[in-house]
C-alpha cells in the first residue's frame, strides 16, 4: 500500500463580487451569508474537511475582516495533528500590487507551497455552493498521470456563455478551454449541453510552480487561471477534465447529483437559497453523513409565539428555515430563510425572502421576494416586493425582480 499523498488546499477567497452588490458592500463574496446559519465559504471548507484534507490556506484580499473573523471563530482545526485553516492576506511579496488574477494570487503566495512541500495542490474557488468528495477527484487525477485536473459540470448550451467552457476528447483530455465564449462547444454525446469549468483545479505541485513562474514573466498575460493559464495548458494537452456529475457523497439522494451553483448574481443567489426550502431540496443541509460546518453564535433556540387564531395573530413558519435566536411573534413566514436573531412581529407576512442577522420586521408589514441585510429595522406597515415600480424608487432591485434592502434604506444601524 502506497503512502498517503501530501495534499495542500488553497482556497481563492479574495473576489470582490461586484455582481452581488449591495451584499458585498461591506464584505467579500465568500463571506456573504447563505442558508441562514452559514457563510458561502463554509461549503468548500466542509468539502475538504469531510474528504479528509485538513491543510487549508485561504487567500484573502477584498474587505476580508468579516471573513477573517468567521474563520478565526469557527474553523479552528487541530494544530497538534498538523490540521489548519489559515487565512492568508495579500502580502505583495512579488511587488507593490494587489492580486492581478487568480493565477497571480497563487503566484504571490508560492512560499506557502514551497514551505509545505506537498505532492498535490488543490486550487478551489471559495464562493460556490456544492458538495463534493474531493478525494474522488484526487484519485482520478493520480490515475490519469496528467499534471492538471479541472472539475467540470454539464450545463445547458444556452447558459454556457457565462462560464469557462471546455472541449474534451473521448479520454476526457481538454482540447480547448475558452472563457465565456459566444458560441460554446457542446460536450461529447450531448448537443444540448456544454462542459463548464467549476473553478476547481488539482495540480502536481512542482508543475504548478513552473507554470505560474512562466506565466508571471509573460507581459501579455492577465495571470488568470481561466483566461490564460488553463487555455494554454489545454492547447498543450496537459489537462484532464473531471466530470463532477459522477461525484458521490455518503447519504446523497438522486435529486442532489451534480448540484453546483455559481451564485455570483443576486438572482442566482436568491434562487439557490430558495432551493434549500423545498420539501425535497436539490441541496440538502440535513444530511448527517456530510455535515456543513460553520461558526454558530451562542443564542437561544427559535421561538414561535401567539396562537390567537380568532384575530389572525399566530406565529407560524411554513416551508422555511429559522435559525437560532429568532422570534416569530404573531407573524407568518413562508418559503423564507431567517438568519440569527430575526424578529417577525405581529400580523406581518414575509414570503420567498432571505433575512440576515438581527433584522426586525415591523407589524402589519408585507414583504415578498426580498433580501434584507443585517441589522435592518423595517417599520410597521411597510410593503416590499408587491409593487415593482415603487420598489425601484426606494431599493436596489435585481434584473429578476428581487428587492435588496440595506440599513441605509430605513436609516437602520448595522447590528
Amino acid at each position: 500500500m502506497g503512502r498517503e499523498l501530501n495534499v495542500l488546499a488553497i482556497i481563492l477567497a479574495g473576489g470582490e463580487g461586484k455582481r452581488l452588490y449591495p451584499l458585498t458592500l461591506d464584505r467579500v463574496k465568500s463571506a456573504v451569508p447563505f442558508g441562514g446559519a452559514y457563510r458561502i465559504i463554509d461549503f468548500v471548507l466542509s468539502n475538504f474537511v469531510n474528504s479528509g484534507y485538513y491543510r487549508i490556506k485561504v487567500l484573502t484580499q477584498y474587505k476580508s475582516h468579516s471573513l477573517n473573523t468567521h474563520l478565526s471563530r469557527g474553523w479552528r482545526l487541530s494544530p497538534l495533528l498538523d490540521q489548519y485553516v489559515d487565512p492568508v492576506p495579500a502580502q505583495m511579496r512579488r511587488g507593490p500590487h494587489w492580486f492581478q488574477g487568480t493565477g497571480d494570487a497563487v503566484y504571490q503566495n508560492l512560499n506557502l507551497i514551497l514551505d509545505e512541500n506537498p505532492d498535490l495542490v488543490c486550487v478551489f474557488s471559495g464562493d460556490h455552493i456544492f458538495k463534493m468528495n474531493i478525494r474522488q477527484m484526487v484519485d482520478e487525477h493520480v490515475e490519469t498521470g496528467m499534471p492538471v485536473s479541472v472539475a467540470a459540470i454539464p450545463v445547458p448550451l444556452e447558459e454556457a456563455s457565462s462560464f469557462g467552457v471546455i472541449r474534451v476528447d473521448d479520454r476526457w483530455r481538454a482540447e480547448s478551454f475558452l472563457e465565456k465564449p459566444e458560441c460554446p462547444d457542446p460536450m461529447p454525446g450531448h448537443s444540448d449541453l456544454s462542459l463548464a469549468s467549476m473553478g476547481n483545479y488539482i495540480f502536481d505541485a512542482k508543475f504548478l510552480i513552473d507554470v505560474l513562474t512562466r506565466d508571471a514573466g509573460d507581459d501579455d498575460s492577465s495571470h488568470d487561471f481561466g483566461k490564460n493559464i488553463l487555455p494554454s495548458l489545454a492547447k498543450q494537452r496537459s489537462v484532464h477534465v473531471y466530470d463532477f456529475s459522477r461525484n458521490t457523497i455518503p447519504g446523497m439522494t438522486e435529486v442532489e447529483e451534480g448540484y453546483w451553483r455559481d451564485i455570483g448574481q443576486i438572482d442566482s443567489y436568491w434562487q439557490a437559497n430558495m432551493d434549500l426550502v423545498a420539501v425535497s431540496p436539490a441541496f440538502n443541509l440535513y444530511n448527517p453523513h456530510w455535515n456543513i460546518r460553520t461558526y454558530r453564535p451562542q443564542l437561544p433556540p427559535a421561538k414561535f409565539v401567539f396562537a390567537d387564531e380568532a384575530n389572525r395573530r399566530v406565529g407560524i413558519a411554513t416551508d422555511s428555515i429559522v435559525s437560532s435566536g429568532c422570534i416569530i411573534s404573531g407573524g407568518h413566514i413562508d418559503r423564507t430563510i431567517l438568519s440569527h436573531n430575526v424578529r417577525i412581529n405581529s400580523y406581518s407576512k414575509v414570503s420567498e425572502s432571505i433575512l440576515f442577522n438581527d433584522v426586525d420586521i415591523g407589524r402589519y408589514s408585507r414583504i415578498r421576494r426580498a433580501i434584507v441585510e443585517k441589522g435592518v429595522r423595517v417599520p410597521p406597515y411597510t410593503v416590499i416586493g408587491h409593487d415593482p415600480e415603487e420598489d425601484r424608487k426606494r431599493f436596489h432591485v435585481s434584473a429578476g425582480g428581487v428587492v435588496v434592502v440595506t440599513p441605509s434604506d430605513f436609516g437602520s444601524a448595522r447590528g
